[in-house]
């Protein structure tokens, strides 16, 4: 016996004994673009997600849960690869992972699990290795879910991945919230269309709730209670400050994990963990073996009670999407204290969301332009939308919306120094160039005219 086989061995022993003796079956569902406020469970004081409600008080929810990066793209090939952007090489949206990258499922498909995929769980139409069965639509999938167990002669141990495209844009046409007794984020203008807009993406939120419930119900129906159950979103909505920002809406998002007999019931924890973690916590949970050169590190001694911590610094990147989002970003949080940099603070911050104005997407912004020319607030909002300073630093126990730049506080100099250096050195180890994907807006001349592209 090889000693490889040998520590496998020792490690799926060492997993039989804190877990039982089968394999737990997995199952994981994701929701798009939805942010981590805009649940019940996390405070919001509008949104009815009785599932969300329903996995908390069975098992353990985050919150301080985070996005490697607040995109489709980069943050889902971290997922699948555990590792961060820069080194999985698809750092803005809509592009490809550097050739020969390793996708982390395959561990799991050598463990003996079915591993069955529906739904948006990967970015765009390629596949990705280690799948036994993949449904691309991101629509209906507990009836897709239904149909596959019935037409297939189901092995256990199984991982099931589903990913709503819920509340993505465009949202539902059609509203089960009252928009005048919503309430709305202060850093939105209160305004008709922003109330619609805003209404119909907690009916989206509300629609992918309840189909998480019809795919927890199938894995009860499937496994009894033998299955660990993880909820979490790629990064925040798109609105103002939520996707591709590197501000807490944009990257801090819901997770929620039970796991019957495993996962203590109705606990929080605030251990800060990643998106990069998820799946190594999944091979651990099997106990696989998680390769030494990635980023992510299983959370598993958290959902256990073992742990109390962590990771005790967390980084986020964005560098951009297509034409629309052209603005790179990095940030590093330690302890109370965010820093982020923006790498081309010369330039504009702007996306389709305020450059295309779709119904069911930012056609809010025309009323947001018209109620600037009156209300200093409003101008404001948009101003500091569009226009950064280089630097930003906040205290989040203190200023947790991150309104208040400490960056230039004499105070708060040798924290930004400090931070500053944390960041750089980590890019470095990444092999980040900071460079935009292409030349960016720049401010000094007019906020580009992109409708039609």
């Amino acid at each position: 016996m090889n000693i490889r086989l040998l520590i496998a061995c020792f490690l799926i022993s060492a997993s039989y004994a804190l877990f039982g003796k089968e394999l737990p079956n997995l199952v994981v569902f994701l929701s798009d673009d939805m942010g981590g406020a805009d649940s019940s469970v996390y405070g919001s004081p509008d949104a009815r997600t009785p599932t969300m409600e329903k996995l908390a008080a069975n098992g353990m929810t985050f919150d301080q849960a985070y996005v490697a990066s607040p995109s489709c793209c980069p943050n889902r090939f971290s997922l699948l690869t555990g590792l961060m952007p820069a080194r999985h090489g698809a750092h803005a949206n809509h592009t490809e992972v550097y050739p020969g990258t390793k996708f982390l499922f395959p561990i799991l498909d050598e463990l003996g699990y079915t591993v069955a995929s529906f739904g948006k769980v990967a970015h765009g139409t390629r596949e990705f290795d280690g799948l036994n069965f993949h449904s691309r639509s991101p629509r209906n999938m507990s009836v897709a879910v239904r149909e596959w167990i019935a037409s297939t002669q189901l092995e256990e141990p199984v991982c099931l991945l589903v990913g709503d495209r819920r509340p993505h844009v465009a949202w539902s046409e059609e509203s089960t919230y009252d928009p005048y007794e919503i309430h709305l984020p202060d850093y939105l203008i209160d305004t008709p269309e922003t109330r619609n807009h805003w209404a119909r993406y907690l009916t989206d939120i509300t629609g992918m709730d309840e189909e998480m419930g019809r795919i927890h119900d199938i894995a009860t129906d499937l496994f009894g209670d033998d299955f660990m159950f993880l909820f979490t979103s790629d990064h925040g909505g798109q609105w103002p400050r939520g996707k591709w920002n590197l501000y807490e809406t944009g990257v801090r998002i819901p997770m929620i994990v039970s796991w019957p007999g495993k996962v203590e019931k109705g606990v929080r924890t605030d251990a800060m963990v990643s998106w990069v973690d998820i799946v190594p916590t999944l091979i651990d949970a099997a106990g696989g073996s998680i390769p030494g050169d990635i980023d992510g590190r299983s959370f598993l001694p958290i959902l256990s009670g073992e742990s109390r911590a962590h990771r005790d610094r967390m980084f986020t990147t964005h560098t951009g999407d297509r034409i629309m989002n052209i603005y790179p970003i990095r940030s590093v949080r330690i302890g109370k204290y965010k820093y982020i940099h923006n790498l081309r603070a010369d330039a504009y911050f702007t996306n389709h969301s305020d450059r295309l104005r779709k119904d069911g997407a930012g056609a809010f912004w025309d009323e947001w332009d018209e109620a600037a020319k009156v209300d200093p607030k409003a101008a404001a909002i948009i101003r500091d939308y569009y226009t950064r300073e280089e630097f930003e630093l906040f205290d989040l126990e203190e200023d947790p919306m991150e309104y208040n730049n400490l960056a230039w506080n004499p105070e708060c100099r040798n924290v930004l120094e400090k931070m500053r250096k944390e960041l750089a050195e980590w890019a470095k180890s990444q092999g980040d160039d900071l460079e935009a994907h292409r030349e960016p807006y720049k401010r000094s001349g007019p906020i580009p005219n992109l409708r039609g592209q």
